[in-house]
């Protein structure tokens, strides 16, 4: 008979598959938990490396607005064609620890800072558009099956796959990450995407649903498996030496900066969840606006103080940018600065690469390891009559409506709103190679998976998102596996 799953001091867990929600679809609670005791023992489990997107490169660069889109957003940043704002992009990959090669199969984050006259504004995403799980709950667990095996202290194609037969939620990101864009050829030549979805908000107080796209001007470039085995053999850094030697030799990798807008009131009757980080929106549906350009054109010159010291929290925002329920975002809005707080200290935003450039920090935060500005002899209290900084009762974005009662809710279904169809809908798209290449990568890894009940459990995923799919892949890992039988 199984255990009874508890929380640290004992009591039993209701429900660890769905955080507390305020209502159906609405953000999510603080008294919940079991969510923030996940998130907050998950930070604190290494030391001093980030549990994830350990190993990173990183480059200093300008944002220039391209396009108008002041009637959608009224962050100064974005408010004036020409306008530049300097940022900081971290690239990174997910599951390797910080002495890992660069050329795996993995996602890779794409973290900006924008050194905005606001504020710095933090967009933490990926290389892809989607993620394998929806909640944050799940988080620690998903990571965890990813990482090191505790007993055998390597990863393990077990734990991955059955992790994932449990989840089939993940079965879009796996086919991005087992597809041909699976292993970037390097940072220069990959996509970035915010990922979630967020919202903006105009100066009329209109607000929209908003998602970023970053697209590479050098163009998509990958690796096969084989070519991403002998150079994570020859070279394990070869990803940061390519941008560190492009930028040297004053090559500026720069993507052009889309927008997806959709009107707040459309969410709901959406055909997807528009705030389900396993989901995108189809371009056909809400096409690509263009914003700007990225540019980068300066390395650091220490690693470590720029981009190990870099803190990314996309509770960074800026008026006229704010988050949405989208639940994993949600989160993240705790769980990311909360790591930095643990690996860095509290003072870690007074750290020459988080701190403010074009505006200054003002606030009554004090003391604490490591504190750069000690606030002189100023009130560390507000209100005060001292003439100290005080709130502007202006909101950085719009509110969001919320109802119904607090508790573990399942995401709201929307006609589309299965774990398969996205999945089925990126494979069609593929072409005859691109499938064949994708089979082939799943193949391989399926086979080498143990135990037979987790394979069993896996492959109808397969086949749910598309029969001819499901059914190639089923004969692909039967084939390999009989093979090694013989």
């Amino acid at each position: 008979m199984s255990k009874i799953l508890t929380t640290e001091s004992g009591a039993p867990v209701a429900d660890n598959q769905n955080s507390a929600q305020a209502g159906i679809g609405g953000p999510l609670l603080i008294q919940d938990q079991q969510l923030i005791e996940k998130l907050a023992r998950f930070n604190r489990e290494r030391i001093p490396e980030r549990i994830v997107h350990a190993r990173g490169s990183g480059a200093h660069g300008y944002f220039e607005v391209t396009d108008d889109v002041t009637p959608f957003t009224k962050a100064a940043f974005l408010n004036t064609v020409g306008k530049r704002t300097d940022v900081f992009l971290r690239f990174s990959t997910v599951a390797g620890n910080l002495g890992a090669a660069d050329a795996v199969r993995d996602p890779r984050g794409f973290a900006l800072k924008f050194y905005t006259e606001e504020g710095n504004y933090d967009l933490v995403g990926n290389n892809t558009p989607v993620f394998f799980i929806k909640d944050p709950i799940k988080f620690p667990d998903f990571i965890h099956s990813q990482k090191r095996d505790p007993f055998t202290g390597a990863g393990e194609a077990d734990n991955v796959w059955d992790y994932w037969s449990y989840s089939p939620e993940s079965l879009h990101q796996i086919t991005w990450l087992f597809g041909d864009r699976g292993i970037p050829a390097s940072y220069r030549h990959m996509n970035g995407y915010g990922s979630h979805t967020y919202q903006w908000v105009a100066a009329d107080g209109t607000a929209y649903w908003v998602k970023y796209h970053f697209k590479t001007n050098q163009g998509i470039r990958c690796l096969d498996a084989d070519q991403a085995a002998e150079l994570a053999g020859k070279d394990p850094d070869s990803h940061q030496r390519d941008l560190h030697q492009a930028i040297e030799r004053g090559i500026y990798p720069t993507w052009t900066v889309y927008v997806q807008l959709m009107p707040v009131a459309e969410a709901a009757e959406y055909r997807f969840n528009p705030f389900d980080l396993t989901k995108v929106w189809p371009h056909s549906d809400y096409p690509l606006q263009r914003v700007g350009r990225l540019v980068l054109n300066r390395n650091p010159d220490n690693v470590f103080a720029e981009v190990e010291q870099a803190a990314f929290s996309p509770n960074n925002f800026v008026p006229g940018i704010g988050a949405s329920p989208d639940k994993m975002l949600q989160g993240r809005l705790f769980a990311y600065a909360d790591a930095h707080r643990y690996r860095l200290g509290v003072n870690h935003t007074q750290l020459a690469i988080n701190a403010p450039k074009a505006t200054e920090a003002n606030n009554y935060g004090r003391d604490g390891y490591s504190a750069v500005n000690g606030g002189g002899r100023a009130k560390n209290y507000e209100p005060n009559s001292y003439d100290g900084p005080r709130q502007t009762d202006a909101p950085l974005a719009a509110p969001t409506a919320v109802s119904g009662w607090t508790g573990t809710h399942v995401a709201p279904q929307h006609t589309k709103d299965d774990d398969f169809f996205q999945a089925g809908e990126l494979y069609r798209l593929m072409s005859k190679g691109e499938q064949d290449r994708l089979i082939a990568n799943l193949a391989g890894s399926i086979a080498s998976v143990t135990r037979d009940d987790v394979v069993e459990r896996v492959l109808p995923f397969f086949h749910a998102a598309d029969a001819d799919y499901g059914k190639r892949l089923e004969a692909a890992v039967k084939a390999i596996r009989l093979a090694d039988e013989a």
